[in-house]
């Protein structure tokens, strides 16, 4: 018997989503239980790839191209459980919210996908692709594989980040850099047998600081943004002095950006700094190389660039997405701006030229903190709308 695509359905499905933690390269047990909802809503060619995505189809009426729905199925770490107002994985509604780790990021608009894409079966213009990938909070491999092998085709992407009911547009990119200062270790009561690694840390962090100062500007995403957002001193022990200091940057970058170019930039400001290393020490600025193996066993080495993308506001699918979804007070189309975070989108339009908005319910300020919370009404309303987003971006494309 198939399960209703119902909104209490939907939110019962975010609640046990949420009881399963999922971090990056660990989301398995996430998938194999959206798989499993999948079917049992009915959505048609139900599999889990090779990376891990899980994927499903409500067909539609062939009169119009497909759209894919997307959502992705990791989180980030839940942090100290005492610290949570509610227990991180308890998946409960207290108070009009739901609560927990990925309430809404982003299992609960995930969990709102996949049952309005249910809903439509039979009905929509089009098929409606559902396909939640892995590695999003990680730079996004799985929506890279999912695309490169061609296992889906859309003509357009609805993403499921929050965007409190707005139609979001884009957003900038993100890069992940290092600079590695190495010196010669020593015991802490005899520093002048070392080269004390932290002793360049103050000039590469100004260095740092002119490059962000002034960002460039773009008129739609705002300005770029770099900051510095780890030190790490090796040898790890009190009594050491450390022969080796990396300092890790983010860089929230402007479409278009490239990994070679930002290095530059950062390896020239921070020669302007220390024009002569001293005796000893060694300096490099690189983007650092992560191996990253999915669950299903996929291995990849990538540098963490999550490409930054932008759509034209007069756009097609945006002018239908923005009129479909209108406002909660009911005063016409929605707003259409950027998100202030990276998605998946960076890759289906970044990358791949597919037309891409997003569109789900939530505030941004919830994201990744021990108060991460989805109010239900706003979620409610949100899932009446998507049936209409579906429909008319599947007709701006026919």
């Amino acid at each position: 018997m198939l399960r209703s695509p119902s909104f209490e359905g939907a939110l019962d499905f975010a609640s046990r989503l949420i009881r399963i933690p999922g971090l990056s390269g660990r989301e398995g047990e996430v998938a194999a239980c959206v798989a499993d909802e999948m079917r049992a809503l009915g959505l048609q060619d139900v599999r889990i790839d090779a990376a891990g995505n899980v994927i499903g189809v409500a067909r539609g009426r062939g009169v119009a191209p497909p759209v894919m729905l997307n959502a992705h199925l990791d989180v980030v770490a839940e942090g100290a459980h005492d610290e949570w107002e509610v227990p991180p994985f308890a998946g409960i509604v207290q108070d009009g919210f739901l609560h927990g780790r990925g309430a809404m990021d982003i299992k609960g608009p995930l969990a709102l996908q996949t049952y309005a894409a249910a809903a439509l079966a039979g009905e929509a213009p089009g098929d409606v692709i559902v396909a939640h990938t892995v590695l999003e909070e990680r730079g996004g491999l799985g929506m890279k594989h999912l695309l490169e092998s061609g296992e889906v085709a859309p003509a357009a992407v609805i993403i499921g980040e929050a965007t409190h009911g707005d139609v979001c547009i884009g957003h900038r990119g993100r890069a992940e850099l290092e600079v590695r200062i190495g010196g010669v270790a020593g015991h802490a009561s005899a520093p002048e047998r070392a080269c004390n690694a932290l002793e360049l840390l103050g000039d590469v962090l100004a260095a740092v600081r002119e490059v962000a100062a002034p960002p460039e500007v773009d008129p739609v995403l705002g300005p770029e943004s770099l900051v510095a957002t780890m030190v790490r001193a090796l040898p790890e022990s009190h009594n050491v002095i450390p022969d080796l200091a990396v300092v890790t940057l983010d860089w929230r970058v402007l479409p278009g950006a490239e990994l070679e170019g930002l290095t530059e930039r950062v390896r020239a400001a921070v020669a302007g700094r220390i024009p002569e290393l001293p005796e000893g020490f060694s300096l490099d600025v690189h983007a650092p190389v992560e191996v990253q193996t999915t669950y299903t066993g996929l291995t990849e080495e990538r540098n963490l660039l999550t490409p930054g993308f932008i759509m034209d506001p007069d756009h097609p699918v945006v002018e239908a997405a923005a009129r479909a979804v209108g406002r909660r007070d009911g005063g016409g189309p929605a707003e259409v701006r950027p998100w202030t975070f990276a998605t998946d989108g960076g890759w289906s339009c970044g990358v791949f030229g597919i037309p891409t908005v997003g569109f789900a319910p939530g505030e941004e300020r919830f994201a990744h903190t021990n108060r991460e919370r989805l109010a239900v009404e706003e979620a409610r309303w949100a899932f009446a709308r998507y049936p209409e987003l579906i429909r008319s971006v599947q007709e701006a494309l026919a």
